[in-house]
């Protein structure tokens, strides 16, 4: 997995799967938000996120009180998302 940042945009690709993961995107996220409080997330082609990449965006959102868009490519993450009621929290958004 590998993650990119541009000014308030994040782009992961690649497989989110373990804790080194979760850590890389915490601490690429963590860079931004100094700066910006709107962010943008592309995960292009992710089938899962772990739990503690979840439970991170979530305290970004409802604590830290960061505007965070999450923009999907795959299916199956969009429906994991959808099924635990986070579409609207994340502001989750289908790419291609």
């Amino acid at each position: 997995m590998d993650v990119f940042t541009n000014s308030n945009r994040i782009t992961i690709d690649g497989n989110i799967k373990s804790n080194s993961d979760f850590q890389t995107i915490k601490d690429s996220v963590d860079t931004v938000v100094t700066n910006h409080k709107n962010i943008i997330v592309d995960v292009k082609d992710s089938m899962s996120f772990t739990s503690a990449t979840i439970g991170y965006f979530n305290k970004l959102i409802l604590k830290d009180k960061i505007n965070v868009q999450i923009n999907v490519g795959d299916s199956q993450l969009y429906t994991l998302l959808d099924d635990l009621n986070l579409v609207s929290v994340f502001n989750l958004k289908r790419i291609k």
